[in-house]
């Protein structure tokens, strides 16, 4: 039931009653991305400009603090998964806060390396609990339908973040990167507890049904045409099914790729575009340019996504982040840094939600969580490789040029697994499932 405070006008109530939960379950996860993506994700390149003008660290450096949060992030994944399946996405959302809170706190006090990779890996510790794999497996618990829909809004809070990320700049023009990082940590405790609050696993909880309403019959797996295809409810993939599945690999693989090219960005963005002879606040411009093309993707790629073939909309979206790289690697106009954020944003935007909708089409929302959380494991190589690779070639060369042409390189295998990514077909189940109970469970066998 909805809570009803006595001095809510009974009109808002009954507007309350009338949209879908769901929809209440998106705006929460709109919040939460929308304070994780300002204070965390797109400040961060301008964290790693002020740390490095006061301290005199390496790009390196720098590349292998975020590395570090990825592999934490990676190796954290099955067991978050088997945790939201298991205990809900609240309570680790309200974990996953206080640690991002109280990491941002500490991290104003960096005096050395060692308190910079402390701080920094509590604050991703506690952004990976309560950030966008709860939230996506949230959101996947509550529709089908609109389910690429629903993800795209959802995430387009990171997009919001991002447009507004000028105010961190100033903030630390201000009053200094330290008293920004205070700020950023009360804010994200204050807004993710209240969001929290809100959040619920499943419609069953609430004595409702998948997109508030009786689901409709669905293809099946074997569809030959382009009609979206779901995974029926009794159907769903065991995380052992999906793990055996060509496909799960093919998906896992295409957004390790991506990420590539987004994770070198996130932390070296701004330093090239300094390289380039650009200013601090040029950069923030660029980055706003990008969120705000990033925005348009999220919800025009996610109302696509519920009509149209998913994966090849994936590859487009890949081939879109290789050559906007490209195009910011050998700028010699400003115009091609703006053409880069559009295309960059768009393929961005589009491909984030798109390929959460496709998994939970092809192996159902049963075993959403472990899926996914093995999925990370994959997903944690590129993203921790993009940065390293393009952080030691600037390095060893002096400029970005080489690191990010070989990124832009890889990423072009990745539109090829998107493109072969078609529906799964279920193993049968292995001789090992039935000799030993423990994998039975865990929850990684058959039927």
């Amino acid at each position: 039931m909805l809570l009803k405070p006595p001095f809510l006008p009974q009109r808002i109530v009954s507007f309350q009653e009338r949209v879908f939960y769901g929809w209440w379950m998106v705006a929460g996860g709109f919040l939460i991305q929308t304070v994780l993506g300002l204070f965390m994700f797109h400040s961060f390149g301008f964290y790693v400009d002020k740390l490095e003008d006061e301290f005199k660290w390496s790009k390196t450096t720098f590349s292998l603090a975020f590395a570090m949060t990825r592999i934490e992030s990676g190796l954290l994944g099955p067991v978050q998964g088997w945790a939201i399946d298991r205990f809900g996405p609240r309570i680790m959302i309200r974990l996953g806060i206080a640690s991002t809170g109280l990491g941002f706190v500490l991290f104003s006090f960096t005096n050395s390396i060692t308190t910079f990779f402390l701080t920094y890996f509590l604050i991703a510790l506690g952004a990976s609990m309560a950030g966008f794999v709860t939230l996506v497996v949230a959101i996947v618990n509550w529709f089908e339908q609109k389910r690429s829909l629903a993800l795209g809004v959802m995430s387009a809070g990171f997009s919001i973040g991002g447009l507004i990320v000028i105010l961190v700049v100033l903030s630390m023009d201000a009053i200094g990167w330290r008293n920004t990082s205070i700020i950023a940590g009360v804010t994200i405790f204050v807004v993710g507890q209240i969001v929290a609050t809100f959040i619920h696993h499943r419609p069953e909880d609430r004595g409702e049904t998948i997109d508030g309403q009786p689901p409709p019959e669905r293809p099946t797996p074997t569809s030959a045409d382009n009609t979206p295809v779901i995974i029926p409810a009794n159907e769903d993939f065991t995380t052992g099914e999906a793990l055996r599945s060509p496909t799960f690999w093919f998906i896992s693989i295409g957004h390790g790729a991506a990420v590539l090219i987004i994770g070198a960005l996130m932390v070296h963005l701004v330093e090239h575009l300094e390289d380039l002879g650009h200013s601090a606040v040029i950069a923030s411009l660029i980055v706003f340019v990008m969120t705000a093309f990033q925005l348009v993707g999220q919800i025009g790629g996610g109302y696509l996504g519920d009509y149209l073939n998913k994966r090849l909309i994936l590859a487009a979206c890949m081939v879109g982040h290789v050559v906007a790289l490209l195009l910011v690697t050998y700028a010699t106009a400003f115009w091609m840094i703006l053409v880069f954020a559009a295309v960059n944003g768009i393929a961005w935007g589009a491909r984030g939600p798109m390929q959460q909708a496709l998994r939970a089409d092809y192996f159902g929302r049963t075993d959403f969580g472990k899926i996914m959380g093995f999925s990370s494991m994959i997903v944690m190589v590129g993203m921790m490789s993009g940065p390293v690779i393009a952080g030691a070639m600037a390095d060893a060369f002096g400029n970005y040029e080489l690191g990010f042409t070989v990124l832009a390189g890889i990423a072009v295998v990745g539109t090829a697994f998107f493109a072969m990514s078609g529906p799964p077909q279920r193993p049968t189940g292995p001789v090992w499932y039935q000799r030993y109970p423990l994998f039975r469970r865990l929850g990684l066998g058959s039927r």
